[in-house]
């Protein structure tokens, strides 16, 4: 096994790697995640690794080509993962259609944002790939298993095991789909519960929430992240919401209930954000050192000539020549699109010019910063942990403030639509920033799963910049088709739309708010600066606790994002993290570390296919929904029972929710060695 596993890291190697067959396919999983994840992240604030569903399914598609190999699976994960995470940029586009600046989602510029920010985040990532890549002892959490999946698959002696892997994730999918249809299209399960308790005079409630794709992603946090949320949940709901809710005056003709929302929208919100907003700026600081030693040896290793250097097949980046030129058809790409993005206001041509030129300018230094961060970020906790939000906190927060001074000086603000005008332009330099951002994230990933299996860099360079192009195309036309069946929180598209169906967006709807409040001078910044210092406190405990235990942390961000978030969506996270820890405990104590092992293995793609598997049904109903509501039909063209059944259809939920916690556990415990 060793023997065949080095001779994919020979530099004479000449197996086909990146193949038109390979792009086609990795094309078709890029569409798929690309939408999965943009529901999921319109729906609950999160998006998910596609890199070791697309490594799976790729390996069963191509093994039935003969002359298949691993690195040419490796390639096409690599794509499909880099489309996948780019979808990230729902978290700040959805603000244009909030703000009322868009009607519906503009495709070009969408598009160009996605395309162009993406491929800048993967040549921003090139020269930190030795120093964290090949020289770091970085934990690169879903790289790592994504080379182990590969590496399964590529031994002809372990097709069993590689079948396996391929039933869990459909069988996943299967299990989470068949139950997003029953819940959001027949509706004749319930998607939560939730219980309200008078505190007092005040009120908080205790909810949960059905989602298994969310169990599944709870499972791939893990514990110290799970247990952190669960956290920030209690200093929402058992600290501030009670809190206001008896010290505030209640508005007259608002039930209690409804005011412990309102409170929890207005103020706890921002609170969150705060305490966001602190974790993610002492994450950079973190990395501020181990950065810039990777920028410097990347520097040296570039300046070397290649006789010093060897220049080995896996250590051979993208040319400098070939990333300067994709580099200056990015930029001028993202001008193009930023000056056309201004350019319908009545504004002087060299003011229109000053905005493209300081909004790109801005993206594209910040992009540079953010990267690095995310990069080292990935290689921490892994993709689907980063704390990528909080890196859109910063950037709306400096965009707002650059804007809110260009703004300014030019009068902008005693024009009609002025705010709106300003917020707009906020929000779009923050979206080219988080689409550098999540790419670089990602990036590093893919990078540590080539350099495991023996992939050559410049390949998987060039397949992630082709992900970010496919990618970027279907971003646009899933946005408009979710927008229009569900509307989002604050837009809806027709008069008379569900306000309770409208898909939550909480990222976006956050940073908007920011953008707002700091314009219109009215951004109740009391609740951040409360937040500022809750979230200082949790980095102080979490340092504490990183010194003075062995295995205790408080990601101070998990509990940031704990307060942010609404609980309906975070309890199955805390469920999943939590089940995922006892039943690989007990696995370790009754049978082992190489069971324990195995069963994560099956753990993960069990979750990865509850992921998968919701939020394609999501995409779907999406498409059914908007062909109804076009032809004059209703909103739920698929329900089966009326209102009255809601109570019934909340225990069924219930039950089957705790059918998939028995069948999850199930799955990771069914370790059987086969002969």
């Amino acid at each position: 096994m060793t023997h065949s596993e080095n001779e994919f890291m020979q530099h004479e190697l000449r197996l086909p790697e990146l193949t038109v067959r390979g792009m086609i396919l990795g094309a078709i999983l890029t569409i798929i995640f690309t939408a999965s994840n943009v529901y999921l992240g319109l729906k609950v604030g999160l998006t998910f690794s596609s890199a070791i569903p697309a490594a799976v399914i790729s390996m069963a598609v191509l093994k039935m080509a003969k002359d298949a190999n691993i690195l040419e699976n490796n390639m096409v994960q690599t794509q499909a993962s880099a489309a996948g995470t780019l979808s990230a940029i729902i978290f700040i586009i959805p603000g244009m259609l909030m703000i009322g600046y868009w009607q519906d989602f503009e495709f070009w510029q969408t598009l160009v944002v996605s395309a162009c920010g993406g491929c800048l985040g993967v040549l921003f990532t090139i020269p930190l790939r030795r120093a964290m890549v090949v020289h770091s002892d970085l934990a690169y959490p879903e790289g790592v298993a994504a080379a182990e999946i590969l590496k399964v698959g590529s031994h002809a002696d372990s097709r069993e095991q590689h079948g396996s892997g391929l039933k869990e994730i459909l069988s996943g999918s299967a299990v989470a789909g068949v139950i997003a249809f029953l819940t959001n299209g027949l509706q004749v399960l319930g998607g939560s519960l939730s219980a309200w308790f008078h505190v007092g005079r005040g009120m908080t409630q205790l909810p949960l929430g059905y989602s298994s794709a969310l169990v599944g992603a709870g499972y791939l946090i893990g514990i110290t992240s799970g247990l952190a949320m669960l956290i920030g949940i209690a200093i929402a709901w058992a600290g501030f919401v009670p809190y206001f809710t008896i010290t505030d005056v209640l508005p007259d003709g608002m039930t209690l209930q409804k005011f412990a929302g309102a409170v929890y929208q207005q103020k706890v919100r921002l609170i969150g954000a705060g305490a966001m907003g602190v974790a993610a700026i002492w994450t950079l600081l973190c990395l501020a050192r181990p950065v810039i030693d990777g920028v410097k040896e990347s520097i040296a290793g570039a300046r070397a000539d290649s006789a010093e250097r060897g220049l080995h097949r896996m250590d051979i980046d993208m040319t400098m020549k070939s990333v300067g030129l994709v580099f200056a058809v990015t930029v001028i790409g993202l001008l193009a699109i930023f000056y056309a993005f201004v350019s319908p206001e009545q504004i002087p041509g060299s003011q229109k010019i000053i905005f493209t030129l300081v909004g790109v300018g801005v993206a594209v230094l910040m992009g540079f910063f953010v990267a690095a961060a995310c990069a080292y970020m990935a290689g921490l906790v892994g993709t689907s942990s980063s704390p990528i939000s909080g890196i859109g906190i910063l950037g709306i927060i400096v965009a707002s403030l650059v804007m809110y001074a260009l703004c300014s000086m030019f009068g902008i603000f005693a024009l009609p639509g002025g705010e709106k005008f300003a917020t707009a332009t906020a929000i779009f330099t923050t979206s080219i920033i988080l689409a550098i951002a999540c790419i670089s994230n990602d990036n590093m990933q893919d990078l540590k799963t080539g350099y495991l299996v023996g992939a050559t860099p410049w390949r998987q360079q060039v397949a992630l910049l082709i992900g970010c192009v496919i990618g970027a195309l279907v971003i646009a036309p899933v946005l408009n088709l979710l927008y229009e069946a569900y509307g989002f929180s604050g837009a809806l598209p027709r008069a008379g739309m569900d306000p309770a169906q409208a898909l939550a967006a909480p990222q976006a709807v956050l940073m908007t708010t920011i953008a707002q409040g700091i314009f219109s001078q009215k951004l109740a910044w009391e609740y951040i600066y409360i937040g500022i210092g809750v979230g200082i406190v949790l980095v102080l405990i979490d340092l504490f606790l990183r010194r003075s235990t062995k295995n205790l942390a408080m990601p101070p961000l998990a509990v940031g994002m704990g307060i942010y978030l609404p609980p309906v969506i975070q309890t199955p996270l805390v469920v999943g993290a939590v089940l995922g820890y006892f039943i690989n405990r007990h696995l370790r104590q009754t049978k082992g570390e190489e069971a324990e092992r195995a069963g994560l293995r099956r753990g993960t793609l069990f979750a990865s296919g509850l992921i998968v598997g919701e939020s394609i049904i999501g995409v779907l109903l999406a498409g059914i929904i908007v062909i109804s509501v076009s032809n004059g039909g209703s909103e739920s063209p698929l329900a089966v029972v009326g209102a009255d059944f809601a109570g019934t259809a909340e225990m069924l939920g219930l039950l089957v929710f705790l059918g998939v916690l028995v069948l999850f556990s199930k799955v990771v415990l069914s370790g059987k060695k086969e002969a």
